[in-house]
């Protein structure tokens, strides 16, 4: 396996890991009865994310805002790999999104501003530039 792909496992574990971080708290704060419901509107009374602790929400953004970012990265990664285009610059590129990723984590949780941001952006960019470099 490509140091690439290698990267592409963790930062899918690492969605696994924040689903954990999330809904072990969610449940604790709601109950089972409201996280394992269907979260109508009307039987809630407001979006679940409402509901939840402002850190507890944060956990929810933070892995929302993963599997968002996951999908570019993915695509960058299988696409770099069929390929046949990885190097020294994508393994760095995809490390780098790793990292970006796990620290993001603390980032929100936490409220870093603006630092939450500047660390979103540093992932994206390198998943920008994975892509780059298969194009060229």
């Amino acid at each position: 396996m490509t140091p690439e792909l290698t990267a592409l496992t963790y930062a899918a574990i690492l969605q696994f890991i924040q689903f954990a971080l999330m809904a072990i708290p969610a449940n604790m704060e709601l109950g089972m009865g409201k996280t394992t419901s269907p979260r109508d509107l009307d039987r809630l009374g407001k979006p679940m994310i409402e509901l939840l602790s402002v850190k507890t929400a944060r956990l929810a953004r933070a892995m929302n805002n993963h599997f968002e970012a996951l999908i570019l990265f993915g695509i960058a990664i299988t696409v770099i790999s069929l390929a046949d285009k990885t190097n020294a610059i994508t393994t760095a590129c995809a490390y780098t999104y790793l990292g970006a990723r796990v620290l993001y984590i603390p980032a929100y949780y936490f409220g870093w501003t603006p630092w939450r941001s500047y660390i979103w952006f540093v992932g994206f960019f390198a998943t920008l530039a994975i892509l780059v470099t298969a194009i060229l």
